[in-house]
């Protein structure tokens, strides 16, 4: 099991995958996520976690991004007290691994995951209630929280 986390100054986005199979999911205060780690609240404890890491582009940041580096580290120590290590996948190497492109966008990113695991929606990959696909149920920062555990799952060579 693999807990990939998006994490975000308020909210963060989580996913809890059994290979490359998403079995828990959701975007949820990071006062709710930090206590799911904490109590381990998860239906299944992660052998291990991915964490989407902040990166320095010479560019001026905001209290945001600040407040985000401070929650990855809450998780990390979270997590270690559990028992479980922590590795950091940085966006670069998720547009690189999903898409071949340090260019890509988040629409991009979606539909690489789209082509690579939808079964029959291609457009949204999600389904419909009565025929759901892969990603049924997934929404906004979930799909990057996936694709954080997509790329640790494939540079650590898991298979599908």
């Amino acid at each position: 099991m693999l807990l990939a986390i998006d994490p975000g100054n308020t909210f963060s986005a989580y996913v809890l995958m059994d290979g490359y199979k998403p079995v828990d999911f959701g975007k949820v205060e990071n006062d709710h996520l930090k206590r799911l780690i904490l109590d381990r609240g998860f239906a299944q404890w992660p052998d291990a976690v991915a964490i989407e890491m902040i990166a320095s582009y010479g560019m001026a940041v905001g209290r945001e991004v600040f407040d985000t580096c401070v929650w990855i580290g809450r998780y990390s120590l979270a997590m270690e007290l559990g028992g479980t290590a922590v590795e950091y996948v940085y966006r670069q190497e998720v547009k690189l691994n999903l898409c071949g492109s340090s260019r890509a966008k988040d629409a991009n990113v979606r539909q690489a995951l789209i082509d690579r695991f939808a079964t029959h929606d291609t457009k949204n990959g999600k389904g419909t209630k009565a025929k759901p696909d892969y990603f049924y149920g997934f929404k906004a920062d979930v799909w990057q929280a996936y694709a954080v555990g997509c790329t640790y799952l494939d540079t650590k060579g898991a298979t599908q």
